[in-house]
């Protein structure tokens, strides 16, 4: 976790930005971004051992738009967090006491 320079908190993994309640937005090189659901998709990291932190995290998105336009998967070059919206990709949340598990572990 980081502070920003007005003193807030700044989410440098994917579990922050869902303890922070904050959207998960990989962006690509073209400009192109989509939101997810940062809750669903840090359950899918920790199901599947990758590390959720940004820089490595966004070995794991690419760009749907290039990716048919040049037929090869476009690497995101940065993640961001953003405002949760109504069209966030939402995935299926983690069980609600692996959730709490989590969260305290990340509170000691």
């Amino acid at each position: 976790m980081r502070w920003t320079a007005d003193g807030t908190h700044q989410a440098t993994c994917i579990f922050e930005a869902a303890c922070f309640h904050q959207a998960i937005k990989p962006v690509c090189r073209c400009g192109h971004a989509s939101t997810f659901n940062p809750h669903g998709l840090w359950w899918l990291f920790q199901q599947r051992h990758w590390d959720d932190r940004f820089a490595e995290a966004r070995l794991h998105f690419w760009c749907r738009v290039c990716g048919i336009r040049t037929r090869r998967k476009i690497m995101s070059v940065r993640i961001e967090t953003a405002k949760p919206s109504a069209v966030d990709v939402i995935l299926p949340w983690p069980d609600e006491r692996e959730w709490k598990r989590a969260v305290r572990r990340f509170r000691a």
